[in-house]
This record gives structure tokens, sequence and C-alpha cells, in this order.
């Protein structure tokens, strides 16, 4: 093996486990609020981009970092949606019952 290949691969690695604790406390608690809605979208939308340059290269540690790297954030943008859109479920359903009940009052019922 010559340098270049040694040091992607050991940079893949590094870079990967790196991020292990983020993606695993992301995955445990579901909680993503502190990230970008906007940043996660533009971030997955670069990542299919330039997928398009990566995948014509040869087979090596840039296939591996790129891969781990979309499916990471991947998996943060769906984390990301679901809190999302449970969050705007849990609220209306705190607000439906008080917009009935005050459009209850209204009409003397």
């Amino acid at each position: 093996m010559d340098i270049p290949i040694v040091a992607g691969t050991i940079s893949t690695v590094v870079f990967a486990v790196s991020n292990l604790p983020m993606l695993r406390k992301a995955m445990r608690t579901r909680d993503v609020s502190s990230y970008s809605l906007a940043s996660l979208v533009m971030i997955n939308g670069a990542n299919l981009v330039y997928s398009l340059y990566v995948f014509t290269l040869p087979i090596g540690p840039i296939w591996a970092l790129h891969t781990f790297y979309v499916l990471s954030c991947a998996i943060m943008l769906v984390l990301c949606l679901r809190q999302r859109r449970s969050s705007v479920v849990a609220a209306t359903r705190v607000t439906r019952p008080r917009r009935r009940i005050r459009a209850e009052q209204a009409s003397g019922a």
C-alpha cells in the first residue's frame, strides 16, 4: 500500500469513530432539536451531488468515508423530521380541545 491509501484509511476510521458518539446519542435519545433542519437538508443535497463524483473514483477509503457520511447525515435528517412532525402533532392535540371549548363558550353551549 502506498502512503495516500494508508492516510486515507486512517482518516476514514478516525472520522467515523469520532462521529459515532453523536450518532449513538441521537439514536438513543431521538433528540436532535439542536440541529438545523435547513442545514441537514442542504448537507444531504450536497452529499447526493458529491456522490456523483466520489463513486466515479476507484474503490478506496473515500468510498467508505463518503458512504458513512451519507448514511450518518441521512439518519440525522430522518430523526430531525420525525421529531419536528411529532412536535407538530403534539401541539395540534393540545390546541384543538381549547379551540373547541372556546367555540362552545362563544356559542353559549
